[in-house]
């Protein structure tokens, strides 16, 4: 039984968007993981520069909000906000940092953000909860092809297949 021009037009086509799906998917495989990490780190980057350029500022809002030790919180977070959000943006280590900054967000979300009452105040804990979430899928998936991580593990490959 020979196969209809339509049903040979169908199969076409069929083949042809599973081509362009399947390049269109490696290319969101290859590059998204790289620019995902560099957008949540830089949002860290960019408010532990601003805490670096501000330590009076922000050590009063740490008091504020009547968490102990507020001088040890602020290093705290700028360990965080500096040191493992450009460990995150490089790729390094990144399963580790991203949940440790994952904990550091959920943290902050409730210590500083959660006010029921307060319209603004709600809106900066849902945000600091998407991130906690964004950061957790790099937790589980890692960093992707473009990272720190990943040159290393092309490295070891070698030496383990050596030995």
């Amino acid at each position: 039984m020979a196969m209809s021009t339509n049903t040979y037009a169908a199969a076409s086509v069929t083949t042809a968007a599973t081509t362009v799906t399947t390049a269109a998917t490696g290319a969101v495989n290859r590059y998204a993981p790289a620019a995902g990490r560099v957008l949540l780190g830089g949002l860290f980057l960019v408010s532990g520069l601003g805490k670096l350029a501000a330590p009076a500022a922000t050590i009063g809002y740490i008091t504020a909000a009547g968490l102990p030790a507020p001088e040890l919180a602020y290093a705290g977070a700028l360990a965080v906000e500096i040191g493992l959000a450009g460990a995150l943006i490089a790729g390094y280590r990144t399963q580790l940092v991203a949940l440790l900054m994952a904990v550091f967000t959920l943290v902050t979300a409730f210590a500083f953000h959660f006010q029921p009452a307060d319209q603004g105040q709600v809106i900066h804990f849902l945000k600091n909860l998407a991130i906690t979430g964004g950061l957790l899928q790099v937790a589980a998936f890692g960093a992707g092809a473009f990272s720190l991580d990943a040159l290393r593990s092309r490295r070891l490959r070698p030496a383990i297949a050596a030995a």
